[in-house]
């Protein structure tokens, strides 16, 4: 910054001892307050200053405070830049972490102390400013990080987010995952984004640079760093994806043209199987053990190989009917059963409410929730492949399901079997050890679909067909034409079945 500042003067003909108010930086710590000051000091005296006058300068430009609780002028600064403390807010003392949060209305829940600096730094921009960070990105994703992503989206402009996790970006070894990100305050145009590797260096940096100064460029496609130009950005609080930047791209465009699976224009809902919070007690392979009116079918995860349902013969015990819990008293096989495991299930998070009651939003009903559903594992490398239920099993919570009044779920059972549906989940869900898909049914819900009766009669039996087979490079084909886009830029991670 500085340097940028003497270079400024210098052009326009300002002298430097005039720019006491043009730069303003912080560090908690006085040793390190007063380390920065030597150093900026010696650079004005490169640049002509009298040692007395560099003094001066640099130490009205340093400053060894709190950044985020001391007072600044909102809006009044053109570039703010950084490396903030990466600190998790139960490691700062109750007092400050109260005070953090005062000032920082988007440090929710189990925040980072950077998502602060985040905040504080954005409020600061001028109209056109910039703010420029190597910080964590996982602040993108997290549900932490939610309310800042709402403030971004709602008044700011992502420029460009630079991936660094396999550099050495500082020079200390740190397991980070850092990016530069730049954020603008303006209206959203078309930011950069890249993914680098190992090998990226200064001198892929200048290439990234060049490569970044012509708008209309080519994606960049390098050992060292692969770029694109997204058409826009991403809305919103909920997380914000994480994929090569020319998947990204994609990404952007089809949420720009199409609805998501779970939304009335399509009439589709992305549900999960019931928690009974006591398995032992509510799942049984013993058909006997109450009245055949109480048992559903429920099918496991273990259940479907190969998108293919094959039964194992698990019932569900259901305390349900259709005018809610049911009267005990009627059913004396159901209420010995219960009674031979009260202190197992009174002892259950829900019974508190409902002594005997599965979770009520998963209670089974007649509204279709079990019928025609699209059953999902709910962890594995890559999507998976759904199977089709047709009425008969009730799923189990390890299992997603899609039901829906407007599409036939064969054909939508080709989009969500093709790389389209998978590279939406690969690019927003958590990824654990390995690349393991961590599934959620949010992940599922961002899908982006075409509305039903937009397509062809021939696209409908094309994706029935490849679901039939169960064949996902022949529901990519017909997906990609469907979407508009090039089938080699979905591809994102290996399916396995099952377990």
């Amino acid at each position: 910054m500085v340097e940028r500042l003497v270079e400024s003067c210098e052009r326009h003909g300002r002298p430097l001892v005039g720019t006491c108010s043009a730069l303003r930086a912080f560090d908690l710590l006085e040793l390190n307050a007063e380390t920065a000051r030597e150093s900026v000091a010696a650079q004005l005296a490169e640049a002509g200053l009298l040692p007395d006058e560099a003094r001066a300068l640099a130490s009205e430009w340093v400053t060894a405070g709190d950044f985020l609780l001391t007072p600044h002028d909102e809006q009044a600064f053109d570039f703010v830049l950084g490396n903030p403390p990466y600190i998790r807010l139960e490691n700062v003392p109750a007092d400050r972490n109260a005070a953090y949060r005062q000032v920082c209305p988007t440090m929710r829940g189990r925040s980072d102390v950077f998502t602060g600096f985040i905040e504080m730094g954005l409020r600061l921009l001028r109209p056109d400013g910039a703010l420029g960070f190597i910080v964590a990105d996982r602040w993108m994703r997290n549900q932490y990080g939610a309310a800042l992503r709402s403030f971004v989206a709602e008044q700011f402009s992502v420029e460009a987010v630079v991936e660094m996790h396999d550099v050495d970006a500082f020079e200390e070894e740190v397991s980070a995952y850092p990016a530069v990100t730049v954020i603008r305050r303006r209206a959203q145009g078309c930011p950069l984004v890249a993914s680098t590797t190992q090998a990226f260096g200064e001198v892929q940096a200048d290439r990234l640079k060049t490569w970044a100064s012509k708008p209309r460029a080519m994606p960049l496609a390098l050992e060292s760093v692969h770029a694109s130009r997204l058409p826009g950005w991403f809305s919103g609080r909920e997380s914000w994806p994480s994929a090569a930047p020319e998947q990204l791209g994609v990404l952007a465009d089809l949420e720009r043209r199409f609805p998501p699976l779970a939304d009335p224009t399509t009439g589709t809902r992305v549900g999960i199987g019931p928690a009974t919070e006591a398995d032992d007690v509510f799942l049984t392979r013993d058909a006997s053990i109450v009245e055949p009116d109480r048992l559903l079918q429920i099918v496991m995860a273990k259940d479907l190989a190969g998108g293919r349902i094959a039964w194992a013969g698990t019932y569900l015990v259901n305390p349900w009917d259709d005018d809610g819990l049911v009267d005990i008293e009627q059913w004396p096989a159901f209420r010995a059963h219960l009674a031979r495991h009260g202190d197992r299930v009174k002892s259950r998070h829900t019974a508190a409410k409902a002594p005997f009651a599965l979770v009520e939003d998963d209670r089974p009903d007649d509204s279709g929730l079990a019928r025609n559903s699209q059953a999902r594992p709910s962890r594995n490398e890559g999507i998976g492949t759904p199977g089709l239920d047709e009425g008969q099993y009730y799923p189990h919570p390890n299992l997603y399901y899609v039901t829906s009044t407007e599409w036939d779920l064969e054909v939508l059972g080709g989009l969500m079997l093709s790389e389209v549906a998978n590279l939406f989940v690969g690019a927003y869900c958590v990824k654990m050890r390995g690349g393991t898909y961590r599934f959620q049914a949010q992940y599922l819900r961002r899908i982006r679909v075409p509305l039903p009766g937009s397509l062809k009669a021939s696209e409908r039996r094309q994706l029935a067909m490849a679901f039939g087979r169960r064949d996902v490079e022949a529901a990519t084909a017909v997906a990609a034409r469907i979407y508009g886009v090039d089938a080699s830029r979905l591809a994102t991670s290996t399916r396995t079945e099952v377990a």
